[in-house]
Parts: structure tokens; sequence; C-alpha cells
């Protein structure tokens, strides 16, 4: 080819610059050849790959299609083609050489990131990847594949042993510490949360001081994404969930209860002893009937021993109304068929406030669907707020502006 060409110009121009022009060419004619290659591979072979794909049954063909593997890995045809036709120059010429070289390290990098995209993707199908996600463990490959092929495309263009190139970096750690500073502390922070499962994609976790409350939906080297229950998306420092607390709710999903931990506030001014009218009330009572009679025989007996004057209130036992409530809500919670009675589950009475005595419903529901945990919890209040009349007792409210304005009428 290189004879063809030169005899033709020679013919032409004469001798002085023919040898130059055809080398000028000769590299434009072989370049539009790879070019030509490189179309009837996209066109014609990669067409023909796509359809074969389709009619496959697998999958992990189609990620590597849809990660564009086949599509970079046709880009190196472009330096083959170079190479076949290297032998058509008389003398070697260097700079075609680096060309070739640096054309193929390039592509073959590319191909190595599609490579470990689609090897992503893949494993993110399989239910292991929730629990053990290896993003950030291919991000690492990919940089450093990258770090080491920029180093060795450095060496080809000026000519030095990648060994030099790697000496003189190891002057500059310090300085490529602070700006990897992320992704070095990032891929430390993943092998922690890997190592000790602090975290897997779809868990519910809480970070307030990152304004983070939500999914897991993507562990990377450097963040990992939470969708927040309204549908925004927090990204946090990988290492932040090492260095930072948080709060995961897996525990609770794998358990299947929620807890259920309020308090219902008494008016302390409606709390009493209990006379015999309100004994006689509360036997009437289901849930607590038993309880009533069972009590109320073990006073008598107590009082009795003791010789206690009845005639004076606070002498000897009595039930109190509260005392009553406490154990009616008790009953009510045990005979909730949405309760889990495996679990721990009580009725507390706390220190009294300026808001009044609360009783503080402990418990765990059957299920952890929060829209379900909602209805249960408010159909529990809704109840206890009802009853507590029953008891003689009064839930504590502040005073609105209308119970004031009543307040002033009825001075009037």
């Amino acid at each position: 080819m290189f004879d063809f060409f030169s005899s033709l110009l020679v013919s032409l121009l004469g001798e002085r610059v023919t040898e130059v022009i055809t080398y000028i060419i000769l590299m434009i004619t072989i370049l539009l050849v790879c070019l030509i290659v490189r179309c009837i591979a996209e066109k014609i072979v990669i067409k023909f790959i796509e359809r074969a794909i389709k009619r496959s049954q697998t999958k992990w063909d189609d990620i590597l299609l849809h990660n564009k593997v086949f599509n970079r890995a046709s880009n190196l045809l472009i330096p083959i083609t170079m190479h076949l036709f290297s032998g058509s120059f008389p003398n070697p010429i260097p700079l075609w050489n680096k060309v070739i070289y640096v054309l193929t390290l390039l592509f073959t990098m590319l191909i190595i990131g599609a490579v470990l995209n689609a090897v992503d993707e893949i494993y993110r199908e399989y239910e292991i990847s929730k629990i053990r996600p290896i993003k950030g463990l291919l991000q690492v490959i990919k940089v450093v594949v990258f770090i080491i092929g920029g180093i060795v495309l450095i060496a080809v263009l000026v000519g030095e042993s990648p060994m030099v190139l790697l000496g003189g970096i190891g002057a500059m750690t310090a300085v490529t510490s602070f700006i990897f500073k992320d992704a070095i502390l990032g891929f430390v922070a993943g092998i922690q949360l890997s190592a000790n499962d602090m975290v897997r994609i779809g868990d519910w976790i809480e970070m307030p001081q990152h304004s983070a409350d939500g999914t897991v939906i993507d562990l990377s080297l450097t963040t990992v994404k939470v969708e927040n229950f309204d549908k925004t998306i927090t990204t946090v420092p990988a290492y932040s969930l090492v260095s930072d607390a948080f709060i995961n709710w897996r525990g609770m999903q794998d358990t299947g209860g929620r807890r259920i931990m309020r308090s219902i506030n008494i008016d302390a001014n409606g709390v009493k002893l209990c006379d015999d009218e309100m004994i006689e009330r509360f036997k009437k009572i289901f849930l607590i009937k038993d309880y009533i009679s069972n009590k109320t025989k073990e006073i008598e007996k107590h009082n009795k021993i003791n010789e206690f004057d009845l005639s004076v209130q606070v002498n000897g036992r009595r039930m109190t109304n509260l005392g009553v409530f406490r154990v009616y809500i008790g009953e009510y919670i045990k005979n909730n068929k949405n309760i889990r009675k495996d679990m721990t589950m009580m009725i507390r009475q706390l220190s009294a406030t300026e808001n009044g005595i609360p009783l503080q419903v402990y418990a765990f529901t059957n299920t952890v669907v929060w829209d379900e945990y909602e209805v249960i919890q408010a159909d529990i209040f809704d109840h206890l707020y009802s009853v507590a009349p029953e008891f003689g007792l009064s839930v504590f409210q502040n005073p609105s502006g209308n119970d004031i304005r009543k307040a002033i009428e009825n001075d009037n």
C-alpha cells in the first residue's frame, strides 16, 4: 500500500515531499478503515447480538447489554485494525505505536468499568445483596484500575517506566490521601458496615442529624442513600454511619412486633377511694369482674384480721378508681387480638407532672406495617379516653379559651 501511494505521488510531486505526504495519506486511510470496521461492528454485529440476547431466557446477558459492555468491547477493533496495518509503513513510527497502546489501554479500562457495573447489577438480583452489598468494593476496584491505567498511560506517553512514576506518586501520598479522603473513609466504613452487619439495603434507619428517616436504597463507596417517608432522598456519608449514632429498625421488623409506648394523663383531682357503690358498678365490667370479686374478698379478710376501724376511710386497705382503671387497661390490652402476647406487656404509672398522672401503655403490636400499627394504637387510646369517666376519672387537658369563657360566664 505504501509503495502504491509513493509511486503515484512521485510522478505528481517529486521525491522530496513524497514520503511525508504518503505517510499522512496512509494514516488517514487506515483511520477511515478503522471507523468503517467500527461502524460495521456496531450496526451489524452488535445488532445481531442484541436480537440474540432478547431471545435468550437468561437475564445476565440483558444486564451486560444494558451496561454497554459489548459496545465498549467493539471499540477495541480500532487499535486492533491500526496494529494490523502497521506493517504497511516501511519504517516503524513510534507515535503511531503509542497511539495504539493508549487506545488499547483506554478502551480496556472502559470495558472493565462496564463489566464491574454489570456485576453489581447482576449481584443485586440475589437476596444476599441486601445483606452483603458489594457496590463499595467494586467501586474501589474501579478506582484502582483507573489509577493504574492512568499511570501506565502517562508512562507510555512520556516514554518512562511506570515504576518511576509510582515512585513519584509515593512522594505525593499525603496529597492523594487528602484528595481521596472521602473515598478512603468510605471504603473503611463500608468494610465495617458489612463486617458488623450494621445496615442493609431495605433497612429503615433514622439519623436526625442528617435529616434521614426512611429506607436505605443504595450503599456505595462514599455514600448511603435513604429514601425518606416523604419520598425525598437523603445522601449520608458512609463513614457517618460508623462515627455517628443512628437507629436501625431492622430488629423491630425481624421480630414482627412494633412497640406501643404512649401515656394517657389522668387528672389527679378525680382520684379517690372506691366506695361500695363504685365497687358494685365495677363488678359489672366484664374484663375486671373476677379481679374485683377476688380483690374485695382479699381486702375484707385483711381488714377483718387487723380489726381496722373502717368508719375512717384512711384505715385499712381500699381500692382506688385509678388502680382499678390501671387493671382494666391491662386486661383490655391482654384481650386485644392485635397485641403480641409473647412480648413485654405492662401498664405503668409514671411520676405525676403538672399535666396529671401518666398511665403508660407498654406493649407490642402483631404487625410492623406503619399504617396498621397506627390504627391499632389509635383504637386502643380512643377506647381508653372514652371509658375513663366510667371509673370516675377524667383525662387531663390544659384549659382552652372556651373553658375560660365558660368559667367567666358562670361567675357572672
